[in-house]
């Protein structure tokens, strides 16, 4: 079993743990995480949907992102982060969602948003989301790819132990 596929059983254990389904919202993994979820037998008990939203329409079409955000700030933001978040808890029967937006190259980065620019964003039914910045090492497209995935699944299995602790 390879790093993503542990820490996506790890993932689905803590959501197994909590009795809660869980949901993405990808734009830049192209769905790579919902399709380690899915790898694992079983999952569908944790999973209820993943939402691959890789132009902005599918953003605001399936998961809410206003278009005033996009305009404002940018598919790659904090605040996309944070809504397609919000909008994978909102438009699914999942209670936590991770949601990725990013660069990973090897064009379309900029001086202001560099290849290997992603933003991370969580939520958890009944909680405002939150967002996290990373940015990855050019060190091509699959790379940034796959540590945006680790890093997503990472940040939702320390999330899922918050959680836990504070009930």
């Amino acid at each position: 079993m390879d790093d993503l596929a542990v820490l996506a059983d790890d993932f689905l254990k803590a959501c197994k743990r909590r009795q809660i389904l869980a949901a993405t919202a990808e734009s830049c993994t192209g769905g790579l995480i919902i399709a380690t979820l899915t790898e694992i037998p079983g999952s569908s008990s944790m999973v209820d949907r993943g939402f691959v939203t890789y132009s902005n329409e599918a953003k605001m079409e399936m998961l809410g992102v206003s278009k005033s955000t996009l305009d404002a700030h940018g598919a790659v933001s904090r605040e996309t982060a944070l809504q397609m978040a919000a909008g994978a808890v909102a438009h699914s029967r999942a209670s936590i969602a991770i949601a990725v937006t990013g660069i990973a190259g090897p064009d379309g980065g900029s001086a202001e948003k560099p290849v290997g620019l992603v933003w991370f964003g969580l939520c958890q039914r009944g909680s405002e989301p939150q967002a996290m910045k990373r940015v990855f090492d050019n060190r091509g497209r699959l790379y940034v790819r796959h540590e945006t995935a680790r890093t997503a699944l990472n940040w939702g299995i320390e999330a899922l132990a918050e959680n836990g602790r504070r009930n």
